[in-house]
């Protein structure tokens, strides 16, 4: 019997959700509803690839996180990581280390306001 086919959901306690959800949806493009939530539903039809979403465990001294000290970080995968992270730059969001280059994809790192870092993705769909 499978037991588990992906991830469901990410889910983070916030201070004040409906101000980190209007963050989220003013500079990320993630569009929430009245119930402060969203469904990602997609398929890399364009690659000929399906996509895949990550789920990893981090020593907890890792320094991965940095400068965030919550004790999880999201991944979002965008479509033109250099354009996406200079318009957020023009926007006056933080941004945490430079852009990394690995052999299937290209990452970067923002700061929210509540200081969760997160990671952006651009995948190199034909080596995943």
């Amino acid at each position: 019997m499978q037991k588990v086919t992906g991830i469901g959901g990410v889910f983070i306690k916030a201070k004040d959700p409906k101000n980190l959800t209007a963050w989220y949806q003013k500079h990320l493009g993630i569009n929430f509803g009245e119930e402060l939530y969203t469904n990602f539903k997609w398929n890399n039809s364009e690659a000929g690839v399906p996509g895949n979403t990550v789920f990893s465990f981090f020593k907890n001294d890792s320094t991965y996180f940095d400068p965030s000290l919550s004790a999880f970080m999201i991944n979002f995968r965008v479509d033109n990581l250099i354009e996406l992270i200079a318009a957020l730059k023009e926007e006056g969001i933080e941004t945490a280390g430079d852009l990394v280059e690995e052999e299937y994809g290209k990452f970067s790192w923002i700061v929210d306001p509540e200081g969760n870092k997160i990671e952006l993705w651009q995948p190199y769909d034909d080596k995943l």
